[in-house]
């Protein structure tokens, strides 16, 4: 059999010996994924002014972006899978940085937008070869616990990163450090990843490339994507946007009838299908929902109301990295093969529930020591608890031959969520705005005292929807994740055996 590029290990259960370095810069290479998706959204304003961006185009240097993450992740979990995780992650890394200095060095919009396709194209590959990396490296369940409460704290809390370094590279540098900061980013990873990532030659997929698969599932995320962002600025009942979820929801259709059928699928549907993935999949794909929202909301608070800087904005959430730093390496890490994963999932979905509830007190004087930073703490504990096993779950027991696809339904499940979240909270809140405004105009005596007063009646709003949706997903892990202590033999098997693996409970240490 041919040799993956690096040194395999000797079998696929063999501990790696460097495997706590590579864990290094797999977590360097997913914060600057993760944190890129919210440092170019400070950065913005000041780029659009640059580049002459009109203000019906400012939209897809977000969207451009999110849409070749969003559509290409199922496919560059299979290249992993296909490749091997080491050679795409190095590939990924250095495509990104290219993407990067391509955005930092733009002259005009054309320029601006391709690059940030080519971005979320290479962050495509990168992502999911990252979590699988991991997956197949670190077999033992305390070991594990540990890998990925470290790449949980990352995958949560680099957004809220994202906006203090953006604040920072804007205010006192230029908003091409926005994407110029991703290059010594990707070159340490990739380096390190060349001289100490190793993986287990098992772990390789090498059947052929499902291509109807490919087309179907990226056409399909493309669309849902698309829907959603349009959604927030055309409106739900837009003609174009009602026909773009349409198209979605048939491409997607046809993909699953695909996959059911073809001898090599993209993504096997026994991945999904399992009922702890499964669970995993779709209470993390509802919690970004309510947490991407916050982000959002909290921005424009914290700077339009209270007259915060970008770079003052960005250290305010730092409670909500604290948070999820500690729930993910101090409680998720040290219960995780104590306690079910459900016992961590559903209360730590309900702790943020209880931070994002206090933020629906909300209001044009609040306390910041008093009120948000407590709130951000607690959300931040509960999702870093909740967001550890779920990392660790989505790719337990999964044949390792699988094992990108899989890692690929964890950052497709976030990135549709982060899109929904975006386009449907915002919708919410301008929707509250716009009527409470309305109903007061008649009689206020200060105008721009009432629109911000709109604004901040619009952002509780909905935030109480948040509250709901974290709610759910509380229940959703409570219900469908049924796996008992993950016990100390290797993570993966096969695909048949999965489900019985992960539930064999041990004996608590």
């Amino acid at each position: 059999m041919p040799k993956t590029s690096g040194t395999s290990l000797p079998d696929s259960g063999s501990a790696d010996p460097n495997r706590w370095k590579a864990l290094v810069f797999i977590a360097l290479a997913q914060l600057m994924v993760v944190l890129d998706a919210t440092i170019v959204n400070i950065a913005l304003p000041t780029a659009q002014q640059d580049l002459g961006i009109s203000d019906g185009n400012r939209q897809w240097v977000i969207t451009a972006y999110a849409l070749a993450f969003g559509g290409l992740l199922l496919f560059g979990g299979r290249i992993a899978d296909l490749w091997g995780r080491r050679r795409t992650f190095i590939v990924g890394l250095i495509g990104f940085a290219a993407a990067s200095a391509l955005g930092g060095a733009a002259t005009g919009e054309a320029m601006m937008l391709g690059a940030r396709g080519l971005q979320g194209a290479f962050g495509a590959l990168l992502a999911p070869a990252a979590l699988s990396l991991l997956a197949v490296m670190f077999t033992d369940a305390k070991e594990r616990a540990k890998a990925f409460g470290i790449y949980g704290a990352i995958a949560g809390g680099g957004g809220a990163v994202g906006l203090i370094l953006g604040g920072f590279l804007t205010e006192y540098l230029n908003w091409r450090w926005t994407f110029y900061v991703n290059i010594p980013f990707a070159i340490v990873a990739a380096v390190g990843a060349y001289l100490v990532i190793r993986e287990p030659e098992s772990a390789r997929n090498r059947s052929s490339l499902d291509i109807p698969g490919v087309v179907l599932s990226t056409l399909g995320l493309v669309a849902l994507v698309y829907g959603f962002t349009r959604a927030e600025h055309s409106g739900w009942t837009d003609g174009l946007t009602v026909g773009v979820f349409v198209a979605s929801v048939v491409l997607l259709a046809a993909f699953v009838i695909t996959e059911a059928k073809v001898k090599a699928p993209l993504l096997p549907l026994r991945v999904l299908t399992e009922r702890n993935r499964g669970g995993v999949y779709l209470s993390l794909g509802l919690a970004v929902i309510a947490m991407f929202g916050l982000f959002l909301f909290l921005t424009f608070y914290l700077q339009i109301v209270r007259g915060y800087s970008p770079v003052k904005t960005g250290f305010a959430f730092m409670p909500m990295i604290v948070g999820m730093i500690v729930g993910s390496t101090q409680i998720g890490t040290r219960l995780m093969t104590r306690v079910p994963p459900r016992m961590l999932m559903a209360p730590g979905f309900l702790a943020a529930a209880a931070g994002m509830l206090m933020l629906t007190q909300l209001d044009l004087n609040s306390s910041y020591t008093g009120l948000i930073m407590p709130a951000q703490l607690l959300l931040g504990l509960g999702m870093g608890t909740a967001f550890m096993p779920a990392m660790s779950l989505a790719t337990y027991g999964v044949d390792p031959a699988d094992s990108g696809v899989a890692s690929a339904m964890v950052n497709t499940s976030q990135q549709v969520g982060g899109a929904i979240g975006t386009a449907l909270l915002n919708t919410i809140a301008a929707s509250a705005t716009t009527s409470y405004i309305s109903a007061r105009a008649a009689g206020a005596a200060d105008p721009k005292l009432l629109e911000l007063q709109g604004m901040v009646h619009g952002f509780t709003s909905a935030i109480w929807w948040a509250v709901g949706i974290l709610v759910i997903s509380a229940g959703i892990a409570f219900a469908l994740i049924t796996s008992g202590r993950p016990d100390t033999r290797p993570a993966g098997g096969s695909a048949d055996g999965a489900e019985d693996e992960i539930r064999i409970p041990v004996v608590a240490h």
